[in-house]
């Protein structure tokens, strides 16, 4: 699941949670929200931590300096 998936999952969460009054048999909608909502926070602290990762920099390359003779300035 991605970033795009996880905060889906906070949005539909904080819907039930907070923008309905729903009854249903066996199921409490608010709690079902919250786990959504607890759900999509964990995939999100894992989604970064592993982008992070994979952002490591590299130690630069050592470069070695060309010297075209033709366009070497002369010490004036």
């Amino acid at each position: 699941m991605g970033l795009g998936g996880c905060i889906i999952l906070i949005a539909v969460g904080a819907i039930l949670t907070f923008a309905t009054d729903w009854k249903m048999e066996g199921l409490n909608v608010t709690v079902a929200g919250l786990v959504m909502m607890v759900v999509g926070l964990i995939g999100v602290a894992a989604f970064t931590s592993v982008a992070r990762r994979r952002r490591a920099v590299a130690p630069p390359v050592a470069q070695t300096a060309v010297v075209d003779p033709k366009r070497e300035r002369k010490g004036y």
